[in-house]
């Protein structure tokens, strides 16, 4: 029988954690994704339903919804990007989908993407070095989709000085590099 032990997306036993300065960037290998898009004609059903399941009213364009077990990201018209911590929600995928049935195509999205939390007073000058963010302009609950490092990433503010930051988990080294290096030059 194989021993196998799951590792982090930068391939440790535990989650990445590193200060520089005022800045904390952590890595949350602990999260279950999902992905979720209306099919045509059904789009009200789906809303209905992952409102209930939810808990809140779905984000639209720009927004989050931070409340709640599974927090709901606006990526797209009628789609949104749901998260919830694993331990918890270990079969979002499967929840999602069977609540949804033919409402709506549901993808699981845990295994694809990297999640970095940063906090700290420094957060909004790094994240002017990394990517052409409005971070000033930004409120909390505010999400949006650019590029980091040139990677396709997902950038969603959950606080005042905090940013929650989800990229390409192929690119998870190149992706931790560039929030490192970003952190040390503003601190």
């Amino acid at each position: 029988m194989h021993n196998l032990k799951p590792l982090t997306a930068l391939g440790g036993a535990v989650a990445d954690v590193q200060t520089v300065g005022t800045l904390t960037i952590c890595e949350v290998p602990d999260l279950a994704l999902a992905s979720v898009a209306a099919r045509l004609g059904r789009e009200k059903q789906t809303l209905k339903t992952l409102k209930t399941l939810v808990g809140a009213t779905l984000p639209g364009p720009g927004k989050a919804s931070l409340k709640g077990d599974i927090p709901a990201m606006w990526i797209g018209p009628d789609q949104w990007m749901l998260s919830a911590d694993y331990a918890d929600h270990e079969t979002l995928f499967e929840t999602v989908a069977g609540a949804t049935g033919a409402d709506a195509s549901v993808t699981e999205q845990s295994d694809g993407w990297v999640c970095f939390d940063i906090s700290g007073s420094q957060m909004p000058a790094m994240c002017e070095l990394l990517c052409p963010v409005d971070i000033h302009g930004m409120a909390v609950g505010d999400a949006t989709r650019s590029t980091i490092h040139q990677m396709g990433c997902f950038i969603c503010r959950t606080g005042d000085t905090e940013l929650r930051v989800i990229g390409p988990r192929s690119s998870a080294g190149s992706l931790h590099h560039a929030l490192i290096a970003a952190a040390h030059s503003v601190a």
